[in-house]
């Protein structure tokens, strides 16, 4: 299914200025750009980044954060889309208190002030971090990459995420020039990958690299996103990984 920008926005409620904004800033980018007239179009796996970030906003997550989590090298949709739930029930638990209350006020009774405590959503959101570390991997990895990227900026993230688009397209070049995982070129480029992580995310050892790799085939979304550069360059990418780690 391919949508043009304005249908894409009419189906998700997000403007077609956002739109252009998360594009620009590598957020959510379309999955083609029509060189000639530079329509931009939108398909299935675009609609499902888009879900992810609106959960996030309903969460009242900030940009900048939600940036961080989806462009972590170890984000996992299953783990996020469990903890979103929990936030959101909580969410809606407190809701269903507030217009129990203001029933209750309309009929002229007292209602206690404590039904406007967010307190417990907000400390469960602030231990999402700490969640995520037992659930997404390397706990000192991952304070690491939340201390390094606590400080970038939304012009930073978008250079990060064109910087792995990069990569991930040398990749692809080397397969398509007949390469093998174990050459000598493509294993500079994967001792490249391992340090484009550990200069903008956390120190990626041979151990946290072997397991992202294994993530690249058997995470679908990590799979798609890799692949968009070419049929088979996440296979391509695990393997050289695997033959760098020993």
């Amino acid at each position: 299914m391919k949508m043009l920008i304005r249908e894409f926005a009419k189906l998700t409620g997000v403007s077609i200025r956002t739109l252009h904004y998360y594009d620009e800033i590598g957020l959510l980018k379309p999955s083609i750009v029509d060189e000639q007239n530079g329509y931009r179009f939108y398909d299935e796996e675009n609609l499902e980044r888009m879900q992810e970030i609106l959960f996030y906003r309903e969460l009242d997550f900030p940009l900048k954060s939600i940036m961080s989590i989806l462009s972590s090298p170890d984000y996992n949709k299953k783990s996020a889309l469990k903890e979103q739930k929990n936030l959101l029930t909580l969410k809606k638990q407190r809701l269903e208190r507030l217009i129990s209350a203001l029933d209750k006020a309309m009929k002229g009774e007292k209602i206690a002030m404590n039904i406007f405590d967010n307190s417990e959503f907000e400390k469960k959101r602030e231990e999402y971090d700490k969640e995520a570390q037992e659930k997404w991997g390397n706990t000192a990895a991952y304070k690491e990459s939340a201390e390094k990227t606590k400080s970038y900026s939304l012009e930073k993230w978008k250079d990060l995420n064109s910087g792995m688009d990069s990569l991930m397209a040398e990749f692809a070049q080397c397969k398509s020039n007949g390469l093998a995982p174990e050459n000598a070129e493509t294993q500079a480029l994967v001792k490249k990958w391992q340090d484009f992580i550990s200069a903008n995310y956390y120190n990626c050892t041979k151990e946290i690299l072997s397991g992202l790799g294994k993530m690249y085939t058997a995470d679908e979304r990590f799979k798609e996103n890799i692949n968009k550069h070419g049929e088979g360059t996440a296979e391509f990418m695990a393997a050289a990984i695997e033959i760098y780690c020993g």
